[in-house]
């Protein structure tokens, strides 16, 4: 039986109120879980991130599952714990929302960027391949915005170059590739569970393997607790002290033990969608690979036409926003961004993520939308398409 969910204000007049990118579906369990937390002697290093990691683990199907503040920590904990830094390549996209990759930079080694496929946004396994040399340690591959990668090719192209695989999934919790939920074809992979996740606990993350020395070394890097710092095998190496609380842990749970009902919810928000867009020409809706069973969006993106550039994009969501629409362009590519262009990466590197990420635009996608502002949303984008450049071709 589903939890009643939180009253909301109800909206007497869409022009009047801010309709958000994102907004948690929250119910009186969420509150009681947390709840039942504050009333204990134990906020931290608990035993609700434990049974978190436990049923998370549980979820997928794998063996390990280790609680992180984020995905981009999650990462950096994970390319530690194989010792990757200065001098090794990590093979990676550079579109996304979540920019998780930075954590390459971040420990010393070298983002090696590749471009992705058209249709699905995600990474190109015959980009990666043309990428790898002696130096390269890992691919980073990500399921952008809930659209699973080409996991087949992918586990051959890492499996024949002996190289780790590690998935990114800090967009896509419930999506499913081949029958098989993502977070399952990585040696290692990486859920972030802040908003707008579908699953979300205000900041936090998971790290999942089946490996359990990986798994081992991990948690030895993550956190010491106070009985194993007198350890000579576990102190042997620093710890970042990168736990979350049981607060954080006890929102997630019980998300997690709601995520089937949350996800419906938000299938009825994409339904919404697809019935409005469908007169809008001028925008390509989300695309669906054939080896994708399940593809759960972790925001509504579309893509505007070819004759649109990336300043009327922003025109666009400028005229969203005047109207109280919050949006906002799905990715500004990492290759393009100032770290980066200082270490010899330019506009041109990567042409069709340049080209979605320029025409790109991430619309509100949460449980508590009507349908009456799904349709006011993709009306006033229309209108607004109308002063940039009507008529533009969808692809």
């Amino acid at each position: 039986m589903n939890e009643p969910a939180l009253e909301q204000d109800e909206i007497e007049d869409v022009d009047d109120v801010l309709i958000p990118l994102s907004d948690p579906d929250m119910t009186t369990l969420e509150l009681e879980a947390v709840d039942s937390v504050l009333r204990t002697s134990r906020l931290s290093r608990g035993p609700v991130a434990e049974e978190f990691e436990k049923e998370f683990a549980a979820y997928l199907g794998r063996r390990y599952a280790i609680a992180v503040p984020g995905g981009t920590i999650g990462l950096h904990l994970i390319l530690a714990a194989k010792g990757i830094g200065p001098g090794d390549e990590v093979i990676a996209p550079s579109y996304g929302f979540r920019e998780t990759p930075q954590a390459i930079a971040i420990i010393g080694a070298t983002p090696v960027f590749a471009d992705i496929d058209y249709w699905s946004g995600t990474i190109a396994p015959a980009k990666v391949e043309a990428k790898i040399t002696p130096k390269t340690r890992a691919i980073l591959a990500s399921n952008a915005n809930g659209h699973p990668a080409d996991w087949t090719a992918l586990r051959e192209l890492a499996d024949k170059a002996g190289l780790l695989l590690i998935e990114d999934s800090s967009e896509a919790i419930g999506s499913k590739y081949k029958d098989k939920l993502v977070g399952t074809f990585g040696d290692v992979s990486i859920f972030d569970f802040a908003q707008p996740s579908p699953l979300t606990c205000g900041e936090g993350g998971m790290i999942v393997t089946d490996d359990p020395d990986l798994a081992m070394a991990i948690k030895r890097i993550r956190a010491h607790t106070p009985e194993e710092r007198s350890s000579v095998a576990v102190s042997g190496a620093p710890a970042l002290q990168a736990q979350i609380s049981d607060i954080s842990a006890a929102l997630g749970l019980a998300q997690l033990r709601r995520l089937d009902e949350i996800l419906e919810k938000r299938r009825t928000i994409e339904h919404y969608y697809e019935k409005y867009v469908q007169s809008f020409e001028g925008i390509k809706p989300p695309y669906v690979a054939p080896d994708v069973t399940e593809a759960h969006w972790f925001l509504y993106v579309v893509h505007l036409g070819t004759r649109f550039s990336k300043s009327s994009r922003d025109a666009i969501i400028d005229d969203l926003a005047t109207e109280k629409v919050e949006s906002t362009g799905y990715c500004n590519p990492l290759h393009l961004q100032r770290y980066y262009v200082d270490r010899g990466w330019r506009r041109g590197d990567l042409f069709v993520t340049e080209k979605l990420a320029d025409r790109a635009v991430a619309l509100p996608y949460h449980c508590h939308l009507a349908e009456e502002e799904i349709e006011f949303i993709v009306a006033t984008m229309k209108d607004a398409s109308v002063n940039v450049g009507a008529g533009a071709a969808i692809y």
